[in-house]
């Protein structure tokens, strides 16, 4: 038998050693949120971070495997790495057997002006460049490496932090590329497993790379000003006495009872139970 190339090892663990945690999860949340669809051409949207790189590889795996026939293109976006990281991505690329295209911008530029909601102005920045660079490439939608933990943290940031009850969607329409639409194939896969496939392979990605996350680490403790640190620290206490409080939360997504709502949004319109509370 020959000897397997590294990428193929790579691929290995996940239909082995990971199988169960993160392929199975994988599948399950591209079948049941109908995620690739017959005719697709989906653009892998690759940070250079552990979560974007692992889309990629299963993404090109489902592709090889998949009843639904879809194209795929992996694309990277520099916003303005050092020399060392956008480096490590293109290795990291190599390594992994990834045919990537690789296009600059100047968010990190941008954003390191502004002191309020950085990131927020990072996340909307990137989007738009990426569904630019998409529809030139002819896909009709982005595929990000949002998991199951940036579900369950965002639901309760926007509690805690935005007085409102609002989840991450599987998938969504842009608002701004008309016939685009974004889907996060990661849904279900939990983070704790992603680490633990990168460390099995030696895998070594790099981290956000911008002046904001570097506060953070300056800070010492791993929060710096970041909510999404502080929702981290916080269910990492709770689990403590209730392990399956994650899941939970994420299951509570699934099935919101309308009913037991004073007020509540959609198609981005305000209602109130008043409107049907006399019609009962």
């Amino acid at each position: 038998m020959r000897e397997l190339q590294y990428f193929e090892r790579v691929e290995r663990s996940i239909t082995k050693t990971y199988r169960k945690r993160i392929w199975s999860r994988f599948v399950k949340a591209c079948k049941n949120y109908e995620l690739f669809l017959e005719g697709d051409k989906v653009a892998v949207c690759i940070s250079g971070g552990k979560d974007s790189m692992l889309l990629a590889v299963l993404v090109r795996m489902l592709q090889r495997i998949s009843d639904v026939e879809f194209s795929v293109e992996y694309i990277v976006m520099d916003p303005g790495y050092n020399e060392r990281n956008r480096k490590k991505i293109e290795e990291n690329a190599s390594l992994l057997g990834l045919d990537v295209h690789i296009f600059e911008s100047d968010i990190f530029a941008v954003t390191s002006t502004t002191e309020r909601n950085p990131c927020y102005l990072c996340a909307r920045m990137r989007r738009g460049y990426l569904y630019s660079m998409a529809r030139s490439l002819g896909c009709n939608k982005i595929a990000l490496g949002h998991h199951f933990n940036d579900v369950v943290e965002t639901t309760l940031i926007g509690m805690f932090y935005g007085s409102q009850l609002q989840a991450m969607p599987p998938k969504l329409h842009s608002t701004n590329f008309e016939g685009m639409e974004l889907i996060r194939p990661l849904y279900m896969v939990h983070e704790e497993d992603i680490i633990s496939w990168s460390e099995f392979n030696g895998l070594e990605f790099i981290q956000c790379a911008c002046r904001f996350t570097e506060s953070i680490s300056e800070a010492g403790d791993g929060v710096g000003e970041s909510k999404r640190q502080e929702v981290k620290e916080l269910l990492k206490k709770l689990k403590e006495g209730s392990p399956d409080i994650e899941k939970s939360i994420f299951n509570s997504i699934h099935a919101v009872c309308l009913d037991t709502f004073p007020g509540y949004k959609t198609k981005g319109e305000a209602h109130s139970f008043l409107e049907n509370f006399n019609k009962s």
